[in-house]
């Protein structure tokens, strides 16, 4: 059945709020209407959203690759985009693009109001207790090496230790690893089971009075586990030490809610939760923010700059040197709200569904290796694996040719892969939009593949 007026409601009022929809029949919101009509919702419990309706919102699924249709199963790499995203980039550039000023003409008005309603935006989803706590960055990597440069260069001192897992994307090990170098300080790392969980028994031993910060990733890119970030955060807040969240794989596929992990600082990317790419979150505790020092420096985060000083605006604001991406901004607000439509309780449920069956499937194929944990419940649609005899660019290849997209490589996570006894691994990945019908393409074409070689 159609969408509820709720549901409706909670998208578009909040849209109809941006410059230029003074009215609900204005030219801006009935094209934003009309994107959604081809969303449609059925009852089952709560209401729970159609995936064939989440489906149709994104053109670039429906498409053939090498003469077959599309199957992308690449998410955790990037996801795809809704219309409604796009839509929103060019309705910025069609109505508001100007470098944003709050005092200046209209469309300088129009695209800071923009700016800011994003930045709100970010902090309702993720229940930031201050928007000033949002720092709009480039993705998790930017996050993470701002973290580690402006929190790091402060507060780092020789002989101090970093704490960081094996599990690590290369994205968060190396600027600590830079960090610490640059410091005096030495890196440290929490081990894992031989399937892919956490050691956390070894945490009693490796949080020390010289540990000044504890930096993980909440989903593993190449498992797909979800690590208990709440209990994580808390022991190192027993020992005094600051907790960083790499939360790039988790936010795209189940509410995060940085009060209630009790984190210091978390960081995601848009274009892994149908936002677009080159934008991303960094939240941070606002006295955390106003204690650090600049990142990098500019116009627009500083305010009476004379020739020997200067007043840096306050929290976020203070990383935000230059010209913003307000459209990138924009557009990952509109994902967001797309996400918030759906509901994660509905997504995860899908994914759920999705995940057992690819398990199921994966696990009677003879000669391909599942790596890490095979529970549903405690992980999300990442699924990596190794095909005795075949390397991972020619599984990558062999899909493709089939239409079926995958990833394949050392997953940026050479660390993690070599604890494991491999030094390559192929991955599929799975997100609201994928179906049962692409998770048995996948195991379709390798056990032909299995078969050949």
């Amino acid at each position: 059945m159609a969408a509820s007026r709720r549901q409706f409601l909670e998208v578009l009022v909040p849209l109809a709020l941006l410059p230029g929809t003074k009215a609900l029949g204005g030219p801006r919101m009935r094209s934003i209407l009309e994107l959604f009509r081809p969303m449609e919702f059925k009852s089952r419990g709560s209401s729970i959203a159609d995936p064939q309706g989440w489906r149709s919102q994104f053109p670039a699924l429906y498409q053939n690759v090498n003469g077959f249709p599309l199957a992308y199963l690449d998410s955790a790499a990037t996801a795809q985009r809704p219309a409604i995203v796009t839509k929103t980039l060019i309705d910025f550039y069609d109505h508001d693009n100007a470098n944003p000023g709050r005092g200046l003409h209209t469309l300088a008005r129009r695209a800071d109001e923009d700016y800011e309603n994003s930045r709100r935006t970010a902090a309702h989803f993720i229940n930031a207790a201050d928007p000033l706590e949002i720092v709009f960055t480039r993705g998790t990597t930017e996050g993470i090496n701002l973290v580690a440069s402006a929190w790091g260069g402060a507060n780092l001192r020789p002989g101090d230790e970093v704490l960081l897992t094996v599990s690590e994307h290369a994205s968060s090990m190396l600027p600590w690893q830079l960090a610490a170098r640059r410091a005096g300080a030495s890196v440290r790392y929490v081990d894992i089971h031989e399937d892919g969980r956490l050691r956390l028994d070894q945490l009693d031993a490796l949080l020390t009075p010289r540990t000044k910060v504890f930096s993980f990733m909440q989903v593993s890119n190449v498992l797909g586990l979800i690590n208990p970030a709440k209990e994580l955060c808390a022991r190192a807040r027993e020992y005094g030490v600051l907790s960083v969240v790499d939360a790039a794989q988790s936010v795209p596929h189940f509410k995060v809610d940085v009060q209630e992990i009790g984190c210091d600082f978390l960081a995601f990317s848009g274009h892994k939760m149908m936002g677009p790419m080159g934008t991303g979150i960094l939240w941070g505790r606002r006295e955390l923010l106003d204690a650090m020092p600049p990142y990098q420096a500019g116009s627009n985060m500083a305010h009476e700059v004379k020739l020997d000083s200067a007043e840096y605006s306050a929290g976020a604001l203070k990383f935000g040197a230059g010209t913003p991406n307000v459209s990138g901004a924009v557009g990952l607000a509109a994902a967001m709200k797309f996400i918030s439509t759906i509901g994660y309780d509905a997504l995860r449920h899908h994914e759920q569904v999705l995940t057992q069956h690819a398990l199921s499937r994966i696990r009677e194929l003879p000669r391909v290796r599942l790596l890490g944990l095979a529970l549903p419940t405690e992980r999300i649609g990442v699924f990596s694996f190794v095909v005795e005899g075949v390397a991972a660019k020619d599984v990558v290849t062999a899909l493709d040719a089939k239409g079926i997209a995958i990833r394949g490589g050392d997953l940026a996570s050479l660390p993690l892969l070599t604890r494991l006894g491999v030094t390559r691994a192929a991955r599929a990945s799975l997100y609201l939009y994928s179906t049962l019908e692409e998770i048995d393409r996948l195991v379709d074409a390798l056990e032909n593949l299995r078969r050949n070689n």
